[in-house]
């Protein structure tokens, strides 16, 4: 599989998820973690819980109708692995987030910025273990 090297996208991407960030802790004083969000949004403690909870999901799943109005193109998203995969790795995932308190999104962006020393150890698990995966499939496996 070849990745392409996207800077431009990627810082634009960047930004934008740390200003959500921001105005998220700003506003409401919650952490922009998406696990959590979901968690939350399943299970509300409220209904204004629910409620902000519901916009940003909203905005996650129509951000590609908005690229399609914006630049005429949906984005191309590539999925080279097979549906039981995915959804062994949706359960995996699902089990790390439960151990770790948080996925990627929460501590790599929040926990990082806020020097908690729990997200940063949860980052460098997330970022070893990335690595590992992606050299097994890729030069053991061969995928």
């Amino acid at each position: 599989m070849i990745t392409d090297f996207t800077p431009l996208q990627s810082l634009i991407g960047g930004t934008l998820i740390g200003l959500a960030s921001v105005l998220l802790m700003l506003t409401l004083g919650r952490v922009m973690g998406a696990t959590g969000i979901l968690a939350g949004f399943m299970q509300p403690t409220s209904p204004r819980d629910w409620t902000w909870r519901a916009a940003i999901l909203a905005g996650m799943v129509t951000a590609p109708a908005l690229m399609l109005v914006t630049s005429g193109q949906m984005p191309n998203i590539e999925v080279p692995v097979s549906t039981p995969m995915l959804i062994v790795g949706g359960i995996l995932v699902g089990i790390g987030v439960t151990f770790g308190s948080g996925c990627t999104s929460g501590h790599g962006v929040c926990g990082n910025a806020r020097l908690s020393p729990r997200s940063i150890a949860a980052t460098l698990t997330f970022m070893l273990f990335t690595g590992i995966t992606v050299y097994v499939l890729r030069h053991v496996i061969g995928g």
